[in-house]
């Protein structure tokens, strides 16, 4: 196929990018750009950095992912919209004719890829699984699913260890407003001997660690669990903060272009659309913008289509696993609200495998 015209460069490889690289590889000329050397299944990482049979699960080549267009190992510093081109670290430019933005945002340690080798970063999960292994109490800040996730790993993988979860909001997994699914949570947690520490905000001073009454709390080993910042550093130091909202998310619009740039859309973590930062939701927004761009790269045809909104979800599935064999899940069961399943479902959908074998489908490597 003629993809003169059809240049597509995607700034980062997470799930948004991979997903949108690989679906319009058949009709573009598609370069994505990345700076580590492998795709990071962050999904699998809070395992991975305390058992050490999963230590390289999150990691995958992109060597498979593309058959026609190309995968760069390489950094975003600029992008001149005059010209259409991206500015790279390396010097190279690259032209294109629509541009996607899917740098993720950062998350904190263990669930992240530290380094930009596989090497570094399978590195950095040994250590953090010796470290755990060394600690007689660990204290995990943040009863999101993060948090309860990793507090659960840590108890089936040490558990000769004291482990504490302290949680700012009434309940856990608040962010998901379902208060039974919270509770399934705690109970699970304090059933395992995990101590569950609610409406409590552990704040850092020094070498001390308090809550907000002034009491200390000690531990060994530290795990903060308590958020994550859009990856878009790089847009303000380039000039583009204007892009940017109060949080440093892309402001896009209902068809996930930048705003007032009809030929760059932003996906994923990194924008501001008012739904989870989800693997589901980054991977739902890049088959909406694969639709999108390639109505924009075709709007010149003859009977080429016409955009679509991109319709948010508050909620698709959303299962937090506490460890092989057990977790929750929450569904949105339509006339009926919301359901919350337990451990037979959330084993099946996520708990067991934590979602590899579709990871490696989407990458185009064979299923583990």
């Amino acid at each position: 196929m003629d993809t003169s015209g059809r240049r597509v460069v995607v700034i980062g490889g997470g799930y948004a990018g991979v997903k949108l690289a690989r679906d319009l590889d058949e009709v573009a000329d598609v370069t994505m750009v990345d700076g580590k050397d492998a795709f990071f299944h962050r999904v699998a990482s809070l395992r991975a950095s305390v058992d050490p049979d999963w230590t390289t699960a999150p990691f995958f080549p992109y060597d498979r992912l593309l058959a026609r267009g190309r995968v760069l190992r390489d950094k975003a510093t600029g992008i001149d919209t005059g010209d259409r081109l991206v500015l790279l670290r390396s010097g190279m430019r690259l032209p294109y004719d629509a541009l996607v933005i899917a740098t993720g945002a950062d998350y904190q340690e263990p669930a992240r890829f530290t380094g930009v080798t596989v090497d570094e970063a399978a590195t950095a999960f040994t250590e953090h699984q010796k470290q755990a292994a060394r600690a007689g109490s660990i204290l995990v800040v943040g009863g999101g699913p993060s948090g309860v996730e990793l507090a659960s790993e840590l108890r089936r993988t040490q558990p000769g260890s004291e482990v504490t979860l302290a949680h700012s909001g009434p309940y856990l997994l608040s962010r998901a407003q379902s208060r039974r699914m919270g509770a399934r949570a705690q109970e699970h947690l304090e059933r395992n001997a995990v101590r569950v520490r609610l409406n409590t905000v552990i704040t850092s001073a020094g070498a001390a660690l308090i809550d907000q009454s002034g009491a200390a709390y000690r531990a060994d080993l530290v795990f903060w669990t308590t958020g994550t910042t859009p990856n878009t550093l790089w847009l303000r130091l380039a000039g583009h903060g204007s892009w940017l909202n109060a949080a440093g998310h892309v402001r896009v619009d209902a068809h996930l272009r930048v705003q007032g740039h009809p030929d760059i859309f932003a996906i994923g973590d990194v924008n501001d659309v008012a739904e989870a930062k989800l693997s589901p939701s980054a991977i739902a927004q890049a088959s909406a913008a694969t639709y999108n761009i390639r109505s924009f790269l075709d709007r010149t045809a003859k009977h080429g289509s016409q955009p679509r909104p991109y319709r948010t979800t508050p909620l698709r599935i959303f299962s937090v696993p506490f460890g092989p064999g057990a977790g929750t899940t929450l569904i949105p069961v339509k006339g009926h609200g919301l359901a919350v399943l337990g451990h037979k479902v959330t084993d099946a959908v996520k708990s067991r495998h934590l979602a590899v074998p579709y990871v490696a489908r989407l990458l185009n490597q064979p299923v583990p």
